[in-house]
């Protein structure tokens, strides 16, 4: 038998000032373009990802895998038609050659310059090629549900943690549910409800409440019924669409209903909840003055505005700006994105000092926003080819290539600078180039939630800092023009029925 596996990974902020060109899905990994074939295989296959998943348990039936593409790239703003016609192209002229089964590893919240749902799209188009085969699909837990994504396949399951570091495990769920299907002529129906709520990211987690036993739910009804898959999408807030939601969607035999009340009540105590999910930041120079005062460390401060993983360009300095202003010391910062300094400072040459500016570079007109670097004098400490393997628990062996890397040395903070945005969910960021996490008192980092994942074991006290930038809590800086109005919280008097 044989199987097509892909990758198509990108969540776009639509408000992010960055392109995303087809170059970008392959730059994480230290490629031009997205690998495919034994090169994806040798990238992905060992890794925590949904890809390595699938691809084990089509490994273990014995059948022959078809590696079209395997596309990764760190969020940005919308995906060029051009990389997403040539990702979509690969995975389609693959299935038209024939197969038994597709697993697609996707995101769920891609928008291009011409669809709205890339995701869905995608589905669309294999459809088109192929009107039968079986389609499993797994999903990122900030997906926006679509009816396209619905109805073009047959088994859809999504993440279960934020942190996500259960990825490889619900790629394995998607495909043993498709082939269990397979061998038992089961038709699958699938349900699924959208909820007219943009959940702010930072409240979303299931490892605490409001969600935490609304997931709780959904797996126990997994383990205990009938339902085959059950989903919760928290969903991403920061894109300019209609179909922006927190969403539940169950897959179960054709002739059950299950999954209907499931639905029902999940959804239930999701909207009664509804207030909960809002996260009202406290203003940047109070975060890092409650850091100053602690007195054990090492202490996380957690820049969640200008987050690569959410879109934003990792180059604001407004947080380390504030933090050497209210003098903190024996400070660790990174990655940030400047390849201009990274370039000036390799000229410069280790263990020679430069006057430069780092930082600063990039400006959000979507939401005012002035690029804010700092201007500093330092010595080059190291420079790397800014690759690691990662060891923590999520994308657990993924090797990051985070470009050419400079440590640069300022007395106050050790900075780490670099070629390409990475979100810091693993120390390796800092080790790889001889910094030793543990031994600082404060560790700055552009994160929301996924530092959590490397961080929170060695962190003796986590402070979030609302630093300016593109991911912003504040949805009120944002100008949504195509959402599906009203929308909570943005209309906080909305009342829902027939819960």
């Amino acid at each position: 038998m044989k199987c097509v596996i892909a990758m198509m990974q990108h969540e776009t902020n639509t408000f992010s000032p960055l392109s995303t060109p087809l170059a970008a899905f392959g730059s994480g990994t230290g490629q031009e373009s997205p690998p495919s074939g034994e090169q994806a295989i040798s990238i992905y296959a060992a890794t925590d990802f949904a890809f390595a998943g699938m691809l084990d348990v089509a490994r273990s039936r014995g059948m022959d895998c078809v590696v079209p593409v395997a596309a990764y790239a760190e969020p940005s703003g919308k995906v060029d038609d051009a990389a997403f016609d040539y990702i979509c192209d690969q995975i389609c002229d693959a299935v038209k050659q024939g197969c038994d089964a597709v697993l697609l590893d996707l995101h769920g919240a891609m928008v291009t310059q011409s669809h709205d749902d890339g995701e869905g799209e995608l589905l669309r188009r294999i459809r088109e090629v192929a009107a039968e085969v079986p389609i499993a699909v797994a999903l990122d837990f900030h997906t926006n549900m679509t009816a396209s994504m619905v109805d073009n396949c047959n088994v859809i399951d999504g993440y279960r943690t934020y942190p996500h570091i259960d990825m490889y495990d619900t790629g394995k769920r998607a495909a043993k549910t498709l082939f269990h299907c397979l061998d038992h002529d089961i038709e699958t129906k699938m349900r699924w409800r959208a909820l007219p709520m943009m959940t702010h990211m930072i409240k979303q987690t299931p490892l605490r409440q409001p969600m935490k036993d609304i997931m709780d739910l959904a797996i126990e009804a997994v383990d205990n019924t009938d339902i085959l898959n059950a989903s919760i999408f928290g969903g991403f807030p920061l894109a300019d669409i209609p179909h922006v939601s927190l969403s539940v969607l169950t897959v179960e035999p054709s002739r059950n209903y299950l999954g209907e009340g499931l639905i029902k009540q999940l959804c239930a105590m999701a909207w009664m909840r509804r207030h909960d999910f809002i996260f009202k930041p406290e203003p940047m120079v109070e975060s890092i003055n409650k850091a100053r005062l602690l007195d054990s460390f090492p202490v996380v401060i957690a820049d969640h505005g200008d987050n690569s993983g959410a879109g934003g360009s990792t180059d604001d300095l407004s947080v380390l700006d504030e933090m050497l202003k209210q003098e903190l010391t024996s400070i660790i910062a990174g990655p940030i994105w400047d390849p201009l300094a990274v370039g000036q400072m390799i000229a410069c040459g280790e263990g020679n000092e430069i006057t430069l500016r780092i930082g600063g570079n990039t400006s959000v007109p979507s939401i005012g926003q002035v690029g804010h670097g700092i201007s500093c004098t330092g010595k080059v400490k190291k420079i790397t080819d800014g690759r690691f393997v990662i060891t923590g628990p999520m994308q657990t062996g993924l090797e990051v290539c985070l470009g050419r890397s400079v440590v640069f040395d300022i007395g106050a903070a050790q900075i780490v600078v670099c070629e390409e945005r990475w979100e810091p969910f693993d120390p390796g960021c800092f080790t790889h180039a001889g910094l030793d996490p543990t031994g600082a008192r404060y560790i700055l980092i552009k994160s929301r939630q996924h530092f959590r994942a490397g961080f929170e074991p060695i962190a003796s006290h986590i402070v979030l800092a609302a630093g300016p930038g593109v991911c912003s809590s504040d949805y009120a800086q944002f100008d949504y023009q195509h959402l599906l109005k009203p929308i909570f919280p943005l209309n906080l008097e909305m009342v829902l029925q027939d819960q």
